[in-house]
């Protein structure tokens, strides 16, 4: 078909592109395509017009928005950084939604054991129950309603903890375990025990108690990045006993964990000091504290989770109190060389 001046009027775009007329004027108002006017005042569009318009045709199809088009075609973004952009969005968005999801059948499942939990009360007793139970979940995941705020509360409050220095690579090491990312697709146990422990991180008390341990240490110990190291070391040797089951108690996994606090404080280890640290401990070991890594278990999925060893250790430093005859280093009855026990 043959045109004037090699120029295409927004008809013949529109045939060519298959790109209706009231969308090219809609995308020549966005500043996306340009246009010149002719004498008299109807837009015209040169060749490159169809390529440009056709590649319009393709990111939108993506989804990308008309800034981040606008972007490609002005040579400010790459077509491969813009679809990387928007994939990333899209990431973003479908977590958002699968939290969303999750919480929405927490509550179902709330009102389903309320009901199953009435068994024969009467009619109107279940319901006030069930609506208790209810309003109890909602009161729980309202503070896990934007999952991404929720996770920054749980690092504040262990950052929180962190009386002395330590390197942000410890610290980030110590938060990727103790205040775990929200899943990106959770189950709905998963978002509540996610709630409990953004409740549990709420507890002032129980922050009050660990800082006033974290206080304890800086008086005490010398180098809080080297009885992080220590303790990690420790806790790589409990964990393959804790995965299999194994009841705390003496071993070469205690003994590192006991050198480690030793050594920083400047101590020898020996009974006198084992007690002594067991009480210094003794915030590590409330129930709360045992309640949270097991919810960072859940939350996770799994059952090794360094709180959790780092608990087992505490129980073994118990234990081994508990047995006079077991001194550092020495196997009591019924633990074999490999942690088993007869």
């Amino acid at each position: 078909m043959p045109f004037r001046d090699e120029m295409l009027g927004i008809g013949d775009l529109a045939r060519l592109t298959g790109v209706p007329v009231r969308t090219i004027r809609f995308y020549c108002d966005e500043g996306v395509i340009t246009s010149v006017r002719s004498a008299g005042g109807h837009r015209r569009f040169d060749r490159a017009a169809v390529e440009r318009l056709a590649l319009i045709r393709r990111l939108r199809g993506l989804g990308l928005g008309l800034s981040a088009i606008g972007a490609v075609l002005e040579g400010e973004a790459t077509l491969a950084k813009a679809v990387a952009d928007e994939r990333a969005a899209l990431d973003a968005r479908l977590r958002e939604l699968a939290w969303r999801r999750a919480r929405l059948r927490a509550v179902e499942e709330a009102a389903s054991a309320a009901e199953q939990a009435a068994g024969l009360a009467p009619a109107e007793d279940a319901e006030a129950a069930r609506e208790r139970l209810v309003a109890a979940r909602l009161e729980l995941l309202a503070a896990v309603e934007d999952a991404e705020a929720a996770h920054a509360r749980l690092v504040a409050f262990w950052r929180l903890q962190m009386v002395l220095p330590v390197t942000d690579e410890l610290f980030g090491s110590f938060a990727a375990m103790a205040a775990p990312p929200p899943p990106a697709d959770p189950a709905p146990a998963q978002v509540v025990a996610y709630a409990e422990l953004v409740a549990l991180a709420g507890d002032r008390s129980l922050a009050r108690d660990l800082r006033a341990r974290a206080r304890e240490n800086a008086r005490a110990i010398t180098d809080e990045n080297e009885l992080m190291h220590g303790v990690g070391e420790a806790v790589a040797l409990a964990q393959p006993l804790v995965a299999a089951g194994e009841p705390p108690g003496p071993g070469p996994e205690l003994d590192r964990f006991v050198a480690a606090h030793a050594g920083v404080r400047r101590r020898a280890d020996t009974p006198d000091f084992r007690r002594e640290l067991l009480g210094v401990l003794a915030a590590d070991h409330d129930p709360r504290m045992r309640r949270y890594w097991r919810l960072v278990g859940e939350v996770s999925g799994t059952s090794t989770t360094v709180g959790h060893t780092i608990t087992w250790l505490g129980d073994a430093l118990a234990h081994s109190l508990a047995v006079p005859e077991r001194g550092p280093g020495k196997k009591g009855p019924g633990k074999t060389g490999t942690g088993k026990t007869g």
